[in-house]
């Protein structure tokens, strides 16, 4: 068989799904004859398909060695940079493609794939103006192109142009009726456009055209637990589990416990799943356990150990990684409301149920003083993405200029390096150590007021039964509910809601409003 016709075998192969065969087909090419580049090229196309994106690139960036300016190696190799997250370098990559030769950007429809493909790398760097633009670049060259439709879509519900939004999602069903993604999204936006019922049925749609898209059913989730609806949230909640990847993976030969199984005299591992502020949230479900006679292990993050040492009831503590002793059964902390039949009405707030370590109150009491009206603020939590929570330190201003008021910093890592004239540091000693939070709980007990955005300070505070306000999105996550300033979850806590998307100022002159009321008394 000459190599063309091995090649042309591949090629069959690979385009009928058989990568198994097109594989060995593609390397008895390369081992006959090293430099063909259609070969190494699709071998690379097959590998980054097959999950070996490391690979995938080494091959199609051989390949690119050879001709530089191979338009369609060009936009794999990018695709490629794009999946490992090499941002920088997937859009450049792209450019090079769409750079070439004029027949090539003659070539309309490879043109559009290649400005879609390019779109989509910037928006996932949070560049979502220039994502925009080349996505409307793709939709000149293809009017009907419904990914780019789609995408755009996304890119306008990033940068909170909603209205926008929903018509260039509507515009990509209209082109395409059956696009599951279109349609979940488009329950994003309406979602983020407090037209739940809306949002809820632009789900439907999408889990009636694909019944495994995961997504769907979680947001659908998170859509009914905003309004408190506990029954009908819990179980869609439970699909995070079957996300990808998983945003709990852990697999036991031993049974999840659903709640119904008898757990008296039974030893039930618990394991904390997300992050922080969810752990020191859903830690309150213990007491439940305990009270049916459950023997409780809880596998948590290491760097929190230290602060949940406090925490009251007492259970086994060991780190995320650690093997967790015998147990009869097992249960991600997230799944304990479902379990146990929580409503909103029944909510125990066993607060408080973390502590401070004396000592180390005392050492920033010390530090602290007892001068003003002390208030410990955070203004930004992890970045990335539409799910940022994040607002400008500038937000505070107006506070710090009310007479006899501090502000003293509880930030960490991102957002510190912003400045505000009067705002106290705690020094780069501050919660230094690698446990999480022991110092942030001793100022805690040290001041008259925490305010703190949607983080896991909050949840501390709260944890704590410290007095604390939280600043909110106009759709905040399901856990604050909508419409009420008290939180059912703790009942020190304050929340003071947007009532207009974006709007921090609206939300700090309330704050500062009632800051004034307070310490006029």
């Amino acid at each position: 068989m000459s190599l063309q016709s091995l090649y042309d075998e591949a090629l069959g192969s690979h385009k009928r799904g058989d990568l198994g065969t097109a594989e060995r087909l593609y390397r008895e090419v390369l081992a006959a004859a090293p430099a063909s580049f259609v070969a190494r090229h699709m071998l690379g196309v097959l590998r980054a398909q097959a999950g070996a994106p490391e690979e995938a690139l080494e091959l199609i960036g051989t390949a690119l060695a050879q001709k530089p300016d191979a338009p369609d190696a060009l936009l794999n190799y990018a695709n490629v940079l794009r999946g490992l997250g090499r941002l920088d370098e997937a859009v450049a990559a792209y450019g090079r493609a769409l750079a070439l030769k004029p027949d090539y950007a003659a070539a309309r429809a490879g043109r559009a794939e290649a400005l879609n493909s390019r779109g989509n790398a910037l928006r996932a760097a949070g560049q979502f103006a220039q994502a925009l633009a080349s996505y409307d670049q793709a939709l000149a060259d293809a009017p009907g192109y419904a990914d780019a439709l789609n995408n755009r879509g996304v890119a306008l519900w990033s940068m909170g142009r909603f209205d926008e939004a929903l018509a260039a999602l509507d515009a990509a069903l209209a082109a395409k009726p059956g696009y599951v993604e279109a349609h979940y999204n488009r329950g994003n936006v309406l979602r983020d456009m407090l037209r739940l019922e809306d949002a809820k049925e632009s789900f439907d749609r999408a889990i009636a055209l694909d019944d495994g898209f995961v997504p769907a059913y979680h947001n659908k989730g998170f859509c009914a637990l905003l309004e408190g609806d506990f029954k009908t949230g819990l179980p869609l909640y439970e699909w995070r589990k079957k996300a990808s990847p998983p945003i709990e993976a852990r697999e036991f030969a031993q049974p999840l416990w659903t709640g119904k199984e008898e757990i008296k005299g039974k030893t039930l591992l618990l394991y904390a799943e997300q992050g922080l502020g969810d752990t020191i949230q859903f830690y309150r479900f213990v007491a439940p356990l305990l009270a049916r006679g459950a023997n409780v292990i809880l596998s948590a993050q290491d760097n929190l150990l230290g602060l949940l040492q406090s925490a009251g009831p007492k259970v086994r503590l060991i780190g995320a990684q650690a093997m967790p002793p015998g147990f009869d059964y097992h249960v991600p902390l997230a799944s304990l409301p479902l379990a146990l039949g929580i409503t909103r009405e029944t909510i125990p707030v066993p607060v408080p149920y973390l502590a401070a370590e004396p000592q180390r109150v005392a050492r920033w009491g010390q530090r602290i003083g007892t001068e003003g009206f002390k208030i410990g603020i955070s203004w930004q939590g992890a970045r990335g993405g539409i799910t940022s929570r994040a607002m400008p330190l500038a937000c505070f201003a107006g506070i710090a200029k009310l007479e006899g008021v501090r502000l003293i910093s509880l930030q960490k890592g991102f957002g510190s390096e912003q400045s505000l004239p009067g705002l106290e540091s705690l020094g780069d000693d501050f919660d230094s150590g690698p446990q999480a939070f022991l110092d942030s709980a001793a100022v805690m007990e040290n001041l008259d007021l925490v305010i703190t955005l949607d983080s896991a300070l909050a949840h501390l505070a709260g944890a704590l039964n410290r007095p604390v306000w939280v600043a909110l999105k106009q759709v905040p996550d399901w856990r604050w509910f909508l419409g009420s300033d008290a939180s059912p979850w703790y009942p020190s806590m304050t929340l003071f809601r947007q009532t207009q998307d974006g709007d921090w100022a609206g939300v700090f002159a309330s704050m500062q409003a009632r800051l004034q009321t307070r310490m006029a008394r």
